[in-house]
C-alpha cells in the first residue's frame, strides 16, 4: 500500500472517533449536562478534523470544517450561548460534517443544503443566534475584526537571529514554541497556532532557524524551528494562551512568560518534563529574588505565592495535562490480533491435551509434573485472557451512532424523541461488537416508528409529547446484555395477531401466550405498518434482528405492557473465542454446557420427581416446580425421557427460565475454544457451536436456550398450579 494511503487510512479511522466524539459532546450540552471542558471537547474535535484534512487537501472539508470550528470558538470563548437553538444548528453541522468525511473516503454521498447551513453557522459566529437573537460578544470577541478569508488578524512574522532584532512593541506575554517531530506528524502545524493567538490580540512573531541543519543532514520529517511571539492583550489571561497550544499537547515545548517583569512570573512546560522541575530540590524563586525598584507593598505580595504560582496560574487545562494524562497507545492490524487469539486457542488446546495425556499415564496429582502442569494452566489462562481483553472494546464505538439515527427517524416520522444511552463503557469482544451495528439500527428504528406515538397521541393520554428511548448496555452472568426500551404504547397484541392469522403465520383458532403472540414480529415478511415508507412496511428488519443475534449465539426477548410501553433484552456471549463449560455425557455423545447457564447440579431423589401428562416431569427443587427436559430426548437421540436417573443440571435461561437438563454423567469443567459448527458443517438446532478436548475428540457445545425453546414448542409448559396438584 501507498504509504500516504496507509496514513489517509489512519486519518479516517480517527475521523471516525472524532465524529463520533463530536456528536456526544453536543448531545451533552443539548440536555444542560455540558461545561467549559465539554464545549473544548467539541472544539477540538472539529479542530483535529479540519487540521487533517488540511493535510491531504481536502479543500472542501476543510472550509466547512473552518466555519463550524469558527462558531464553536465563540460558543467556547462565550460570545455565543450554546442553548438548545444553536445546538440544534451544529448537530446539524456535526451531520454534514461527517458526509464530508464520508465523501472523502470516496462514498457518493450528496451533499446538499451545505450553503444554507453555512450561512446559519455564519450568523451565529456574527453575533446572530440562530432564532434571530443576539449574543453579545466578550470583549475578546469584540476585538476580533473582520476576517472573510482565515479568520486571524494580520501578523508580522521575522526570520532574524534573534529577538533583538525585532520590531519593537509594547508586549504584555512572550510566548516561545519549539515543536517536535510528532507534531508534524500529526497532521499540525505552526501557522494555525499563530493565527489562534493572534485572535487575542495584535502580535510579532519570530522564527528562529539556527538550529536547521545542512541540506545533506537535513530529515525531512524532522522539527528544527522555535518561534517566538510577542503579544499585546492586557486582557488576555495566562489559561487563554494555554488552551491555544492544548490541542499540540505532548507534541512540543512552550513557554509563557509575561513582559510586564524583568524576569518571568511562570513557566510552563509540557508535561514531559514537568517531573523534573517539580523535583528540583534548589528550584529558585525568581519573583522573590529579581532586584529591581519594584514598590514595596507589590514585591512581598508577588513573592509570597510565587511557589504556588504554577497551579494557580495554569488553571484547570494545565492540572489536567499533569494528573490525567492519555495513557499510551499503539495501533495494530486486526489481522495479527486474530491471528495471536488463534494461536492462543490452539495453545489452550495443546495445553488441555497434554493434561489428558499425563492423567491417563497415572501420574500422582503430587508430583512435580503435575504441579508444573497446573501452573501452565493458569498461566494459559492468564495469557488468553489478557489476549482476549486486547480485542475487548466499549460497546461506545456502536451506541454513538445512535443518536443521529434517532433524530433522523424522528424526523421523518414526525415525533419528539429522546434517546437516552447508558452502560457506554461496558466492554465485549469487538467481533461482537461489529455485528451490533445492524441489529441495533433496526431495534432503534423499530422503537420510534411502531413504539412510540405522536405528540398529539402522548398528550391525549396524559403522557409529555417527548417520547423516552433508552439504550443500554451492562454485564450479567458473564454475558452482554443490551436492551432498548421505550415508554410507547406497547404491543399491539390483538392486531399483531389478526396480521399473522391473515398472512398465515398462525391457525386462526391457535392457542398462543402474550410472550408467543409478541414473538410474531420476529416472523419473515412480518409487518404492523399500515403504509410502505423509508423507515418501515416492508416486513424485514426484527426478522433480520433475530437472526444476527441467534449468529452470534445470543438471545432476544420481549417484555412489553400495553399503553406503557415495551422492552427487548439481547443477551450475547463476552467473547466468540472461548467460553467456561461443564462437560458432561448424553448417550455416546459428549457435549458441553456453557458454565454461565448452570445455577447448580444435582442428583434428584426419587420424590422429588413427579409425572406431568403421559410424558413430561417436573422436578422440585426447594419448593419450586421446574420442567425437566431430557438432552438425549430433545435432540433426538432417544424416543425415551429419562426419569433422572443421571445427573441434573439446573440451568437458567432467558426464554424459558428454570428448568433442568437430564444428562447422563460429568466429566467435569473445562476452557474450551468455541469453534464455529454453521461454517464448518452446517447449523443444528440446539447446538451453539463445536470445540476440540484434549484426547482430541470433538465435542458440540449446548444451546441451552434453543433446547428449552424446543421443548417448549414441543409439548407446552404446565402452569405452576398444575404441576403443584400433580
Amino acid at each position: 500500500m501507498d504509504p500516504m494511503e496507509a496514513i489517509k487510512a489512519t486519518f479516517f479511522q480517527e475521523c471516525d472517533e472524532l465524529l463520533g466524539d463530536l456528536e456526544a459532546g453536543l448531545l451533552t450540552l443539548e440536555t444542560g449536562d455540558g461545561n467549559s471542558e465539554t464545549v473544548n471537547a467539541v472544539f477540538r474535535a472539529v479542530h483535529s478534523v479540519k487540521g487533517g484534512a488540511g493535510a491531504f487537501g481536502l479543500e472542501p472539508l476543510v472550509r466547512f470544517a473552518h466555519v463550524f470550528e469558527t462558531t464553536m470558538d465563540m460558543v467556547r470563548s462565550g460570545a455565543l450561548a450554546p442553548d438548545p437553538d444553536v445546538i440544534k444548528v451544529l448537530l446539524r453541522a456535526a451531520d454534514h460534517l461527517a458526509d464530508h468525511v464520508s465523501v472523502a473516503k470516496g462514498n457518493d454521498t450528496p451533499l446538499t443544503g451545505e450553503d444554507g447551513l453555512v450561512a446559519e453557522l455564519e450568523a451565529l459566529s456574527s453575533g446572530g443566534g440562530a432564532g434571530g437573537a443576539a449574543h453579545a460578544p466578550t470583549p475578546a470577541a469584540a476585538a476580533v475584526p473582520d476576517e472573510p478569508d482565515f479568520g486571524f488578524s494580520p501578523m508580522m512574522i521575522s526570520l532574524d537571529d534573534g529577538p533583538g532584532d525585532a520590531p519593537a512593541a509594547v508586549a504584555d506575554w512572550v510566548v516561545s514554541f519549539t515543536p517536535k517531530d510528532v507534531m508534524y506528524r500529526n497532521a499540525n502545524d505552526a501557522l494555525p497556532l499563530m493565527r489562534e493567538l493572534s485572535r487575542l490580540g495584535p502580535v510579532v512573531v519570530q522564527c528562529d532557524i539556527d538550529s536547521v541543519p545542512v541540506l545533506d543532514a537535513l530529515d525531512p520529517l524532522g522539527a528544527y524551528l522555535t518561534w517566538t511571539v510577542t503579544l499585546t492583550a492586557p486582557d488576555v489571561t495566562r489559561e487563554r494562551i494555554v488552551d491555544v497550544f492544548e490541542f499540540v499537547d505532548g507534541d512540543c515545548l512552550f513557554t509563557v512568560e509575561s513582559a510586564a517583569v524583568e524576569t518571568p512570573e511562570i513557566s510552563i512546560v509540557m508535561p514531559d518534563l514537568e517531573p523534573l522541575i517539580a523535583t528540583e530540590p534548589d528550584m529558585p524563586e525568581p519573583v522573590a529574588a529579581a532586584p529591581g525598584p519594584a514598590p514595596a507593598p507589590a514585591a512581598p505580595t508577588a513573592a509570597a505565592p510565587a511557589p504556588a504560582a504554577p497551579a494557580a496560574d495554569a488553571g484547570p487545562a494545565a492540572e489536567g495535562r499533569t494528573s490525567e494524562a492519555a495513557a499510551p497507545t499503539i495501533r495494530v492490524d486486526l489481522d495479527r490480533v486474530d491471528r495471536l487469539i488463534d494461536l492462543v486457542g490452539e495453545l489452550v488446546i495443546n495445553q488441555a491435551m497434554l493434561a489428558q495425556r499425563v492423567m491417563e499415564s497415572g501420574v500422582a496429582r503430587s508430583s512435580n509434573i503435575a504441579l508444573g502442569l497446573d501452573d501452565l494452566e493458569q498461566l494459559t489462562r492468564e495469557i488468553q485472557d489478557s489476549v482476549m481483553a486486547i480485542r475487548a472494546q466499549p460497546v461506545k464505538s456502536v451506541f454513538q451512532r445512535m443518536p443521529r439515527l434517532a433524530r433522523e427517524v424522528a424526523a421523518m416520522t414526525g415525533k419528539r424523541v429522546r434517546l437516552v444511552t447508558e452502560g457506554e463503557g461496558t466492554e465485549v469482544d469487538k467481533t461482537v461488537i461489529e455485528r451490533l451495528a445492524e441489529p441495533l439500527t433496526h431495534m432503534l428504528r423499530n422503537s420510534i416508528d411502531h413504539g412510540l406515538e405522536t405528540p398529539e397521541e402522548r398528550r391525549a393520554v396524559g403522557k409529555p409529547e417527548e417520547g423516552v428511548v433508552k439504550l443500554a448496555a451492562m454485564h450479567r452472568s458473564g454475558r452482554i446484555v443490551i436492551e432498548i426500551s421505550d415508554d410507547g404504547k406497547g404491543i399491539d397484541r390483538v392486531r399483531v395477531r389478526d396480521i399473522a392469522i391473515k398472512r398465515g403465520l398462525i391457525e386462526p383458532d391457535a392457542a398462543l401466550s402474550d410472550e408467543e403472540i409478541d414473538n410474531l414480529i420476529f416472523a419473515p415478511g412480518f409487518s404492523t405498518a399500515a403504509v410502505i415508507s423509508d423507515v418501515s412496511g416492508r416486513g424485514v428488519g426484527m426478522d433480520v434482528v433475530k437472526r444476527s443475534i441467534q449468529a452470534l449465539g445470543g438471545r432476544i426477548t420481549i417484555v412489553s405492557k400495553p399503553g406503557v410501553g415495551s422492552t427487548f433484552t439481547l443477551s450475547l456471549p463476552l467473547t466468540l473465542a472461548v467460553l467456561d463449560g461443564m462437560v458432561v455425557t448424553v448417550g455416546e455423545q459428549t457435549l458441553v454446557v456453557p458454565i454461565t447457564a448452570i445455577v447448580e447440579t444435582l442428583q434428584p431423589k426419587p420424590g422429588d420427581i413427579q409425572a406431568l401428562g403421559p410424558e413430561g416431569f417436573v422436578l422440585s427443587v426447594r419448593g419450586v416446580y421446574v420442567p425437566m427436559i431430557d438432552v438425549a430426548e430433545a435432540m433426538g437421540w432417544t424416543d425415551n425421557a429419562s426419569t433422572g436417573t443421571g445427573v441434573t443440571l439446573l440451568v437458567e435461561s432467558g426464554v424459558g427460565g428454570l428448568a433442568a437438563l437430564t444428562v447422563d454423567a460429568i466429566q467435569g469443567q473445562r476452557q474450551v475454544v468455541i469453534k464455529s459448527l454453521e461454517l464448518n458443517y452446517q447449523q443444528v438446532d440446539g447446538i451453539a457451536a463445536a470445540t476440540i478436548l484434549g484426547d482430541g475428540r470433538v465435542a458440540l457445545i449446548l444451546d441451552v436456550d434453543a433446547i428449552i425453546s424446543l421443548r417448549k414448542r414441543a409439548a407446552p409448559q404446565p402452569s405452576p398450579q398444575l404441576a403443584i396438584a400433580s
